[in-house]
């Protein structure tokens, strides 16, 4: 493959690089397997934004584990994994979840941190984020109803609850009881839905807030003092660049900074301490619930990489919409987060077909468009130019290097990289972890 320029050199002073994971695409793109696979690299592997909404899918010797909260790094032993102050906490499904790992014989409890600045989400939140969804019908968000936008409004609002306020409990019950009344309003004379008892809620959660105490810690603190000590840390994001709140396609977006901008406010860090930024993109393109999508399939067709690609929300089960490698907005996220490698999965799903398509630009009344529009109209009316490229016959899940691929492959993994500008630094050829190799 042609060899690109746009590498950041390692910073000088330190040994070991610090790695940041970010979904290039509007999620799914397969970042959990990457990061499985770099936390080998690493000391350290922290969450810097989302929640319970993320799914993020890891299959290893036959077992596929998901993972919603806790970092996908927690199946490698001796990494310590944190979920920084970024992440909105649901701590019924974060019991839940490191139960299960407990029973897959996975230890959780001495490697898992929780920032005391994480917001909590909370009973209200669920109830809130399915009623907007229900009232808003054929223009609906499409979100996962976990409660995360709500949560995340709160805390922009200023009247969310964090982690640490778990463990004043007269005070958590006071803010719990002022939110509510105002919550229980909007739920029965704007939603008609049925309301919440404050108390009961309080009492709820803090019967949990003991069994998350041991794990709760100034993780800004704690991220200092190891980078500062030569340790390293893997950065992992949910969602994607195309669902950020600032960059995606709003208002059909997630609620938190899914891209590069979301590491330092999320984890505390600054920014000098990010040496390589990867962004994970499929080698076709999925999008989950409502919004623009211009290089989707039509139905048909849709649904064979929809079969053959597994392509059903690792949480919600929600079929994805399926479409071609969109290489404007692929490099839109480029420019965005500053990418210094692309992570690319899924590429065996295109094996055996005749022709495969890539969207180079769009075109609007005519007009060719080479950049990702910043508005929803606008993007709405683009329609997508294609180049047509001979597809390859072949199964592509044992090959462990790049001459394994067939010449057809290839040719299409260097247009892709010729256009993006940014070099292919992984190529996954498979679900498990070992069906992955290294591109020099």
């Amino acid at each position: 493959m042609k060899k690109t320029t746009q590498q950041k050199p390692a910073k000088t002073g330190r040994g070991k690089k610090n790695i940041v994971i970010i979904g290039a695409q509007w999620g799914d793109e397969g970042k959990a397997k990457m990061v499985d696979v770099l936390t080998e690299q690493v000391d350290i592997v922290a969450r810097y934004q989302g929640g319970s909404n993320a799914g993020h899918t890891v299959v290893t010797g036959g077992k596929k584990f998901v993972f919603h909260q806790i970092p996908s790094g927690i199946l490698h032993t001796g990494k310590k994994c944190v979920i920084g102050n970024g992440v909105v906490l649901d701590p019924v499904a974060l019991l839940g979840e490191m139960e299960s790992l407990v029973k897959a014989g996975v230890r959780v409890r001495d490697r898992l941190i929780i920032s005391d600045r994480a917001h909590l989400l909370m009973p209200y939140h669920r109830l809130l984020d399915g009623a907007s969804e229900i009232r808003k019908g054929s223009g609906k968000i499409g979100t996962t109803n976990r409660g995360i936008g709500p949560a995340y409004m709160d805390k922009m609002a200023r009247v969310g609850l964090k982690v640490i306020d778990f463990y004043e409990p007269s005070y958590f019950r006071q803010k719990v009881r002022e939110v509510v009344k105002e919550k229980n309003f909007w739920l029965k004379n704007y939603y008609g839905q049925k309301t919440v008892n404050a108390d009961q809620v309080v009492d709820q959660y803090l019967k949990l807030a003991p069994k998350i105490k041991p794990l709760v810690a100034d993780t800004t603190q704690y991220l200092e003092k190891k980078l500062s000590s030569g340790e390293n840390i893997l950065a992992e994001g949910a969602q994607g660049t195309l669902l950020d709140v600032d960059f995606g396609t709003y208002p059909y977006v997630t609620s938190s900074s899914a891209s590069v901008g979301g590491v330092s406010t999320g984890l505390g860090i600054g920014p000098q301490w990010l040496d390589e930024i990867y962004g994970v993109a499929k080698a076709y393109t999925t999008r989950v619930g409502e919004g623009p999508f211009p290089s989707e399939m039509d139905e048909v067709f849709s649904e064979k990489i929809r079969h053959r690609g597994g392509e059903y929300g690792a949480t919600t089960g929600r079929p994805r919409r399926c479409g071609w490698i969109d290489l404007v907005a692929l490099k839109y996220a480029c420019r965005i987060n500053g990418f210094t490698g692309i992570l690319l999965t899924k590429v065996d799903v295109l094996s055996y077909l005749k022709t495969i398509k890539l969207c180079v630009a769009y075109k609007v009344n005519g007009k060719r468009v080479n950049e990702f529009p910043a508005g929803l109209q606008q993007l709405s009316r683009c329609k997508p130019v294609y180049k047509e490229m001979k597809g390859w016959d072949g199964d592509l899940t044992k090959a462990s290097k790049l001459s394994d691929l067939p010449a057809e492959a290839r040719r299409y993994l260097d247009e892709m990289e010729r256009s993006i500008g940014v070099p292919l630094s992984w190529i996954s050829v498979g679900p498990d972890r070992s069906q992955i190799f290294q591109n020099h």
